[in-house]
């Protein structure tokens, strides 16, 4: 697959008040930001302003852990917990999400306006470190056939780029994030590696369930469309810190170097790891040049272009300095750049995109995907340890491709340590029960310290196809406080994606009988997710995995990007994150944006003839 023709912008403009403007401090802000800010002119360096829309939260030792008591204070866990959404960068909340019905459609419950036919259940965090302050740190690369769906299953969009070519930046990003795997537990559907590559650490060690389950499960046959499949359960790949190989050094917690060198088995990496032993955007921006300008608190709020014509280039940008408490500021600023990147995620991009004029290209906003996420759960007949050390360490990664992909979705699965915690409200709804049955002190005592440490959860992140009807778009009708249009959002989950439901449920159900577990799955009509399949119930959630809306692509008519995450219209203009993926396959998607961000630095110091 050839990659798209350079095309530069030019010399750098005296005129201009920054070299390059990026919009958003988040994941791909954050190493923008520290790739172009150690590039320079002769002897000076790039002039580069970052402006993020929400606060800087956790800068030093005694902020994060702020955060962190928010979290710890906060009756309900959800992940943006640790933090306060602004008034003017609002957040979506995952407890703003309820069931869409005829005559609650539009429904403008929170800061998305969902249009349905089903909710969008992914939320993220405006504020410096982006939605990767709440990750769980999953780092998987994408398998080789995932670049070519298209080709190969006549499903989806073929990437403009290969594996092989993404595969030195993989490399990149797995050092930039500190990811803990060894090889050898990666190398299946067709991932490879160069002769002497190593993970920056040794993996996590497996828990006492991934054991378990691996003693029943590795060399197992099942029967899946048809064909019999021997399963593995496979060690994650994880960006939080293990033993360090040669040539790494893990990086500490802000202003307290010697917290967080190793992951200790904290409960909480969903949203926050209370010693920093997981990478977060934070940990990158503590590396950045201090030549690098970053203004938070900043909402840009519309791309000016040079004239009016479709492909004009950028020539400002316009956006709001505000402060929590006082009154918004009636009008925005503006700032000149030779190079402008929207570095939001795949819902902020678009809809900035969208609020400008002229009207931009038809595929901004467009094949919004996630992972719907189904869980499935059951009590072993014996104590796995649940609730302890990050929230999965193992999954069974051998089905996430094959020639069942011409049919239904793919997926992967993960071996869930947590328990039933969110899905039953467990351990609460377990004391709840054992005290309506009326047990309590030794009694009580004994009933949860046996129930509870025997849960455990299978999770099922389904690929989700690129569908222009799944989409961001603007109604006027509904703003923010600072007058900007909010996210509406049309989604669905069509019968692809259901199709590999009913195939996980299947499976899952083997697996139960297999480690002679009692399943205790039940799925309920009255939860927003709720959907079917030739009678087949599930509930799924959302993964926050938002990929999309502005894909790359070989030309303009089948995409908004080039494979460089170019603007196919304005020569200044790049969109990079994962609003540019094709396809979302099966693999959380964050090694996949941090390489592409690796390659589009490369591109932009090309265009400024500096690299």
């Amino acid at each position: 697959m050839g990659q798209s023709a350079h095309r530069p912008v030019g010399r750098l403009s005296e005129v201009a008040d920054y070299d390059i403007v990026i919009v958003g401090a988040g994941p791909v802000g954050a190493i923008l930001a520290r790739v172009l800010g150690s590039a320079a002119v002769g002897s000076e360096p790039l002039r580069i302003l970052v402006l993020e829309a929400g606060p800087a939260v956790g800068r030093t030792w005694s902020d994060y852990q702020a955060n962190v008591d928010h979290y710890l204070g906060s009756s309900i866990k959800v992940p943006n917990a640790p933090w306060v959404s602004s008034a003017y960068a609002p957040s979506p909340d995952v407890l703003d999400v309820r069931p869409l019905t005829p005559d609650s459609i539009p429904d403008d419950n929170g800061y998305f306006v969902q249009y349905g036919p089903l909710p969008f259940e992914s939320d993220y965090v405006r504020a410096q470190g982006g939605t990767m302050l709440h990750w769980l740190a999953t780092s998987l690369r994408m398998v080789p056939n995932d670049f070519e769906i298209r080709s190969r299953y006549g499903h989806g969009l073929d990437w403009p780029v290969s594996y092989d070519e993404l595969q030195p930046y993989y490399e990149r990003a797995e050092w930039e994030l500190g990811v803990s795997a060894n090889v050898e537990d990666q190398e299946y559907l067709g991932i490879t590696f160069r002769d002497g590559y190593h993970f920056p650490m040794s993996r996590i060690p497996l828990s006492y369930l991934d054991e378990h389950v691996a003693g029943t499960v590795d060399g197992l046959t099942v029967t899946l469309d048809g064909e019999a499949t021997e399963l593995l359960v496979s060690s994650t790949p994880q960006a939080r810190n293990s033993t360090p190989n040669p040539g790494y050094r893990p990086i500490g917690a802000h202003g307290a170097e010697h917290m967080g060198l190793r992951c200790e088995g904290n409960s909480s990496c969903i949203p926050i790891c209370p010693v920093q032993a997981k990478y977060s955007p934070l940990k990158t921006w503590g590396l950045v040049s201090r030549h690098v300008e970053v203004r938070t608190q900043c909402v840009v709020s519309k791309v000016i272009y040079a004239g009016s014509a479709p492909d004009a280039p950028v020539a400002a940008l316009e956006y709001y300095s505000y402060t929590d408490g006082l009154p918004p500021p009636a009008t925005p600023e503006r700032v000149t750049a030779d190079i402008y990147v929207l570095a939001g995620n795949a819902i902020e991009n678009p809809k900035l995109l969208l609020a400008s004029e002229p009207t931009p290209n038809d595929n901004i906003g467009r094949h919004l995907m996630d992972h719907p996420y189904v869980l499935s759960w059951a009590l072993m007949p014996e104590n796995i340890g649940a609730y302890r050390g990050p929230s999965s360490t193992s999954g069974i990664e051998v089905l996430r491709d094959g020639a069942f992909r011409k049919d239904r979705a793919a997926f992967r699965m993960e071996v869930v340590n947590w328990g039933w915690d969110f899905i039953t409200n467990s351990p609460f709804s377990d004391l709840e029960s054992a005290v309506d049955k009326g047990l309590y002190g030794a009694e009580l005592r004994a009933e949860i310290a046996d129930r509870v440490p025997r849960q455990f959860r299978f999770g099922f992140l389904y690929e989700q196809l690129p569908d222009p009807g799944n989409r961001v778009f603007l109604n006027n009708g509904y703003v923010d406080a600072l007058g900007i249009p909010r996210p509406c959002i049309a989604y669905d989950v069509d019968d692809y994606v259901r199709k590999g439901m009913v195939a996980s449920q299947g499976l899952s159900e083997s697996l139960f009988a297999a480690l002679g577990a009692t399943e205790y799955t039940r799925y309920s009509d009255s939860k927003p997710g709720y959907v079917t399949y030739d009678g087949w119930p599930f509930n799924f959630v959302g993964a926050g995995h938002l990929a999309g809306t502005h894909c790359m692509g070989t030309k303009r008519s089948n995409s908004a990007v080039d494979s460089f995450q170019r603007s196919w219209e304005h020569e200044n203009l790049y969109l990079i994150g994962c609003g540019s993926m094709p396809t979302v396959s099966t693999s959380n998607p964050s090694l996949t944006m941090a390489a592409l961000a690796f390659r589009s630095a490369e591109a932009i110091l090309d265009d400024l003839g500096v690299r």
